[in-house]
This record gives structure tokens, C-alpha cells and sequence, in this order.
């Protein structure tokens, strides 16, 4: 029997991984632009804290992986050693204003999309295009100029990579590898015990096994991509879940389908969509809506642009930077992530929104 291609395997992969991750998603409402604004408004951590928890677990598996020789997470794109920390703050803000916009993410857009909101799609649709644009199109040569004027070589300075352990064991002179083990088992701890001593997050199965659910299919991601795609000739990238180069593959693979190879961010993001879409279905949550006026369609229009420039130079999104990123242990994406919060909140300051309805719009259905 002929074995399977590498990349179909890790495409199978990724789409089984994206329908666990879009059915979780919908059933729980996970979403850091939700968290956000329960926090802000309601005084309510539990969603906070359900990201959190996602992030201890995908720490302790992506780890987990490494010491086991399993996957180099040095091979991520989150441990480089050219740190991008313009990128990572200036496009994290324009990502976290834009997720206002929008209403929500790329993966909370695709989730609303699989319900039936079709101001979702119109927000998938102009990311997907702001993002190739920034990648490797009419603004790409902007961000490369960027990069290359803004960008720390750290190779140069005698660090291995933008890694939080690989900069104190230069620092102060102790193998990166010794920090690397007690700074992950530090972190996850004191993470996971933040999250479950709190009662009312306890008491929320909703949330507390979203988000172990989520680290572990980001765990899953790093596998798939690290051991399937482990090619001897031809590795394929190690990557996790993410969902703004992602999105503007699928838009590209759906146009080009004919020899086109499908990606694991490109499954996940199909994946993602079946598995909401499922979940919406079942609970009788699907419904099509679309938008009310103009000025509305203005805002997910600019949203969008704002994801797809902000997503490709902060190199990922609340998902991408936000978990499988920070459970490297990298500080490019603790400053992304932490400039997309400090957008996001701006955003809501900026725009007047007042309640979770307001800033997230209600899903359809719901």
C-alpha cells in the first residue's frame, strides 16, 4: 500500500485539529477580545482566565514535546533569533484595535462565520487580503523595509534566539537549557494555580476545560507539524495554530486549488469552520445575519485591514501569538501579545462600547 504524502498527513491533521478547536470554541464562547471586555466591563475573569489556562496547558505540552526530542521548538518562528519587536508592538496594536472593529479575531470571525454571521466573512475576506498584501504584496516591501531598519540580530549579540530562558542564560550566564526547564515548569505552575484558585472558575466547566482543551490541540499543532511533517528531505515547517496567514492561504488555495498543496494552517482554518458550524447546528445556534447600515460595514471592513497588516508584522494573532507563541516561552510574543491587549483596550475606550454586546457583537443565533 502507498504510503500517504507528508503534507496530506499533516493536512488531515490539521483539519481534525481545527473541527476540535471550532467545536470547542463555539460551545464555550472562547475568545480573548471577550475576555477582555468581561473584565473590563462585568468585573468577570472567568474567560481570562479560561485563555490563561490555555496557555499553562500548551506550555506544558509543547515543552513536554521538546524534552522528549520529539519537536525543536527552536525551529518555530517565535524563537528566532532576529527579534522583530517593532513588528510585534506596532502591528499587536494595530491588531488589537482591529479585533474591535470587528468584533473579534480571526478565529472568533470564523466562528461567527460557521453560525451564519456573514459580516464574518467580510471580515475574513479583507484580512485574508491585508495579509498577503503585507506579506509578500503591495505593502510587503513597507514591512520588509521595517524589519530590516527595526530588527535585532541577536545572533550577533551572542544569543541563540529572542527566547525569554535564551536571553538570562546570557544575561547572567547559565545554560539557556537549565532556565529553559525551571522557567516552564515555574510558569505553568504558577499559571495554573492562578486559574484554579478561583471558585468561580472551578465551578465554570465551560470554561476550565475550554481552555485545557485548546492548550492541548495547540500541543497537538506543534506534533502534527513536528513529527508527521518530519520529512527527511523536505521538513515541513514547525508551526502551531494561528489564524492570519492562515486565512489568507485558504483564500489563495481556494483560488488556486488545481496542484495547489494544502497547508496546516489552511486545514486548521477549514477545520475550524466545519467544527463551529457542527456545534451551531446541533444546538439550533445557526442563523444568518448580516449588517444593519453602512458605518457598520465600514468598521469590519477597517477591522480587518487592521488584522491582516497587524497580524503578518506582529507575526500572529490572540491564538498564534497569544498561545502557541507565549507557550515557547518567547519575548517577541509576550510583546505582541501585550500590545494587542493594550489595542484592544484602546479600541474599546476609543469607540464607546460599554457592554460585551457592544464589543462583540451578539453571535448569531445567540
Amino acid at each position: 500500500m502507498e504510503e500517504l504524502p507528508v503534507t496530506t498527513l499533516v493536512g488531515g491533521a490539521g483539519l481534525l485539529i481545527g473541527i476540535a478547536f471550532g467545536a470547542v470554541t463555539r460551545r464555550a464562547d472562547f475568545c480573548a477580545l471577550g475576555a477582555l471586555a468581561d473584565m473590563r466591563i462585568y468585573g468577570d475573569y472567568r474567560r481570562l482566565r479560561a485563555w490563561l489556562m490555555a496557555i499553562a496547558t500548551a506550555m506544558a505540552g509543547t515543552h513536554l514535546l521538546y524534552w522528549l526530542g520529539l519537536i525543536d521548538i527552536h525551529r518555530s518562528v517565535y524563537l528566532s533569533p532576529d527579534l522583530g519587536w517593532f513588528g510585534a508592538v506596532f502591528g499587536g496594536l494595530l491588531f488589537g484595535y482591529g479585533t474591535v472593529m470587528a468584533r473579534g479575531c480571526g478565529g472568533r470571525s470564523l466562528i461567527r462565520l460557521a453560525g451564519g454571521d456573514l459580516r464574518a466573512l467580510v471580515t475574513l475576506i479583507t484580512l485574508g487580503i491585508f495579509a498577503y498584501m503585507t506579506l509578500r504584496g503591495f505593502t510587503g516591501a513597507a514591512r520588509v523595509w521595517v524589519e530590516a531598519a527595526a530588527n535585532i540580530d541577536l545572533n550577533a549579540r551572542g544569543v541563540a534566539s529572542q527566547g525569554i530562558p535564551d536571553l538570562i542564560g546570557a544575561a547572567i550566564g547559565i545554560d539557556s537549557g537549565i532556565v529553559r526547564n525551571l522557567m516552564a515548569v515555574a510558569v505553568t505552575a504558577v499559571i495554573a494555580w492562578y486559574c484554579l484558585a478561583n471558585e468561580p472558575f472551578r465551578r465554570s466547566p465551560q470554561h476550565l476545560y475550554a481552555g485545557i482543551a485548546i492548550g492541548l490541540l495547540i500541543s497537538a499543532g506543534w506534533a502534527a507539524t513536528g513529527l508527521l511533517g518530519a520529512d527527511e528531505f523536505e521538513p515541513l515547517p514547525l508551526v502551531s495554530m494561528s489564524f492570519v496567514r492562515p486565512i489568507g492561504d485558504s483564500l489563495q488555495y481556494l483560488m488556486t486549488f488545481t496542484g495547489a498543496t494544502i497547508s496546516f494552517g489552511a486545514a486548521v482554518v477549514g477545520g475550524t469552520l466545519i467544527g463551529g458550524f457542527l456545534v451551531a447546528v446541533s444546538t439550533r445556534t445557526f442563523q444568518m445575519s448580516g449588517f444593519t447600515d453602512a458605518p457598520e460595514m465600514n468598521h469590519y471592513l477597517f477591522g480587518g485591514a487592521l488584522m491582516g497588516v497587524g497580524g503578518v508584522m506582529a507575526l500572529g494573532c490572540t491564538i498564534g501569538q497569544g498561545v502557541s507563541g507565549i507557550a515557547t516561552l518567547s519575548l517577541g510574543s509576550l510583546l505582541a501579545v501585550a500590545a494587542i491587549v493594550v489595542g484592544g483596550a484602546i479600541g474599546i475606550s476609543r469607540l464607546g462600547l460599554d457592554t460585551a454586546d457592544q464589543i462583540l457583537g451578539p453571535a448569531a443565533g445567540e
